[in-house]
């Protein structure tokens, strides 16, 4: 919002307001600003003009002593009448203007009740230096006093006519008038162009500080719509996973602080994928916005946060009294989905109409309990959702054996997991725009259970990390990478995703060089990936690591920029080689105010130097897009899916002019 001098006035401007009744309006605002400090200044003008006036009456007596004791009778007088008269105003609360004329009056009453007596001295010779003098009330009617101008030139003209009255009676000589008739007239002339100066200078100060308050206020409220901008969801305009973060620390905090309970709601938009690739994408962002729409509307008595966690997930965040309550809540936002009767035919569930399964978890006692583990639990609470059949609330049960402790079944499993050849590795594409061919991978881990069911990474990558067993699975995934593709010149490069826990462990960046020597690998076809999102101390032992790893030339990646809080400050420590741009940027590009968003942060990034890659590269149009940002290189299920290594080799064609080197199937 653009403001204007008439706006920070308070002037009604759809009212047919003229520019000359702006600045009327202008000019009344700046005399009611200026009002308490010209009531100060005019109470101190005169009390401070008093005692000076009333020390002249020492040049009387040497100057004019026969009628010395006249004018400092007249001096007392009117400076006793001048005091009291400006002191009765004040406290019967007269008007500025008021007090600045009774000023005026004492001045000219001062000059005449001086001058008046003065004149009948014998010492002529004396009186007509000293009439001189009398060019000091024109001056303090200027200068002394701030009187507007025009009453300014009205009391200075008294005194010059007062003055030029005086001069035609006293002395007769025509060059004494010529002489100090001009003297009078110029200090007239010069003390009133000073006022006018001065006047105009004060009014020009107001104007001034009116525009800085103007600018004030355009950065105050572009400041909260950057904020606000920042922490709201382009396309369903909710609040986003930044400002969710945000609000989920400061509720944990009270339920620590204050044991005030809450709960987590994961939601997620059933079949979304299908309806998306179907109705396509613009009908896609449309259910979106009236799924969350029906959400917020159906919160909004249980005092809920409602906030976009990314694609088709939301996020709720509640208080509670009893588990009711909760059920309740979860309930309620399944049923007002449903209820809005959002056809999709490509569901073959029994259910034509889009649906919500919705996964809860909530705060109590426990001996560890952390905030990650309580979105831990409502993820797996919505991964339970899903399994059952969708369209469905599933409370997180910590009495279930499948729950306890973080899945002690997959912590155990976990240990047995490289033996045993649970592990594997799976590769997605990293495409280069400049050459059009594939010219990298990405290494992503797999777990599957004894029977052969996969184990959603989000689910034991934590435990992986709580247990200490991320340290040799990370290993194990490197020395992988370069048996089963660097070592056989499959591609140039391949990244690998490392733990936080593994930057911090001693004897990391040596353990890695060990591997590429045992391989003969060189360090430069290796980059390690450091997912900003991930809450990592940056102290000398993790700078002191990823230099380490810089030494042997392994490349320092930054994964899920925009994602986390820490970005900026990853990027003023560390020289990473390239950043990746989390996927949920250029799934929102497809707004305007998401582009320009994708467009700042690439921008951001390239004023660093680093190279560019964003993820999630799914349609023609976002490919297209990234190419007119000049992005380096791209990665997502438009460019290639994860699959394994015999995959690629098996599927791997020829160089091709406008596709890449691998099309896993």
């Amino acid at each position: 919002m653009t403001h204007t001098l008439a706006d920070t006035a308070g002037l009604d401007l759809h009212q047919e307001a003229s520019p000359q009744r702006s600045k009327d309006a202008l000019r009344t605002l700046f005399l009611e600003e200026a009002d308490v400090q010209r009531r100060k200044a005019i109470r101190q003008g005169l009390w401070l003009a008093v005692p000076i006036y009333l020390m002249f009456s020492l040049m009387d007596i040497l100057l004019v002593p026969d009628v010395a004791p006249h004018t400092m009778f007249a001096r007392f007088v009117v400076s006793i009448c001048a005091l009291l008269t400006l002191e009765m105003q004040i406290r019967a609360g007269a008007k500025t203007n008021q007090l600045d004329i009774a000023c005026a009056t004492a001045l000219i009453c001062s000059y005449v009740g001086w001058l008046m007596p003065a004149m009948m001295t014998s010492y002529a010779t004396n009186m007509s230096y000293y009439m001189v003098f009398g060019a000091m009330f024109m001056m303090g009617a200027n200068l002394f006093f701030t009187f507007n101008f025009s009453l300014s030139i009205f009391t200075s003209s008294l005194v010059l006519l007062t003055y030029f009255v005086a001069l035609s009676y006293f002395h007769q000589d025509i060059y004494y008038q010529i002489a100090f008739g001009t003297f009078y007239f110029s200090c007239f002339v010069f003390t009133s162009y000073v006022n006018f100066r001065l006047n105009r200078e004060r009014y020009h100060v107001f104007l001034n500080a009116i525009e800085a308050k103007v600018q004030q206020r355009q950065a105050e409220e572009r400041g909260v719509a950057l904020l606000r901008l920042s922490n709201t969801d382009p396309l369903t305009g909710l609040e986003n996973r930044r400002a969710i973060d945000g609000r989920l620390r400061h509720l944990w905090d009270e339920w620590t602080e204050k044991e005030r309970n809450f709960a987590v709601f994961l939601i997620d938009v059933d079949f979304f994928k299908k309806y998306n690739d179907f109705y396509g994408h613009q009908e896609g962002d449309r259910c979106l916005m009236q799924v969350a729409q029906t959400l917020q509307d159906s919160m909004s008595r249980f005092d809920a946060v409602i906030g976009r966690y990314g694609g088709e997930e939301f996020i709720a965040l509640a208080r509670f009294t009893t588990a009711r309550d909760i059920e309740e809540i979860a309930e309620t936002m399944r049923q007002t989905v449903q209820d809005l009767s959002l056809t999709h035919e490509r569901r073959r569930d029994g259910t034509s109409v889009i649906t919500v399964s919705v996964g809860v978890s909530y705060t109590r006692p426990h001996p560890d309990a952390k905030l990650e583990r309580l979105i831990n639990e409502a993820d797996r609470a919505l991964y339970l959702a899903k399994a059952n059949g969708r369209n469905t609330v599933k409370l997180f049960d910590p009495n279930d054996p499948n729950n306890s402790d973080d899945t002690e079944n997959v912590a155990a499993l976990l240990n047995i997991a490289i033996a045993q050849n649970l592990v594997s590795l799976v590769y997605q594409p990293i495409k280069t725009l400049s050459t059009d061919r594939a010219t990298g991978l990405e290494a992503l881990m797999r777990l599957r259970l004894l029977d052969g069911t996969l184990v959603p990474p989000s689910i034991f990558i934590p435990i992986a990390e709580r247990t200490g067993v991320i340290t040799d699975l990370g290993l194990w995934a490197i020395r992988t990478v370069c048996q089963q593709v660097l070592s056989c010149e499959e591609t140039s490069v391949v990244s690998v995703n490392v733990s936080p826990i593994q930057l911090k462990c001693p004897g990391f960046a040596t353990s890695v060089a060990a591997i590429l020597g045992e391989m003969g690998v060189a360090g430069g076809r290796l980059a390690l990936e450091i997912t900003e999102g991930l809450e990592v101390d940056m102290n000398s032992d993790v700078l002191r690591c990823i230099s380490d790893l810089k030494t042997l030339g392994v490349k320092i990646w930054l994964d899920d920029f925009g994602t986390g809080f820490a970005g900026l400050s990853w990027l003023r420590l560390v020289e990473f080689d390239t950043v990746k741009i989390d996927k949920s940027f250029l799934h929102d590009a497809c707004t305007p105010c998401g582009k320009a968003m994708l467009s700042d942060i690439v921008d951001l990034i390239r004023n660093r130097g680093h190279k560019i890659l964003v993820e999630g590269v799914e349609t023609a149009e976002q490919m297209e897009l990234l190419k007119e940002l000049r992005i380096d290189q791209v990665q997502g299920y438009y460019v290639g899916r994860p699959a394994a290594i015999e995959k690629l080799k098996r599927n791997r064609v020829p160089y091709l002019p406008r596709t890449g080197l691998i099309r896993p199937i």
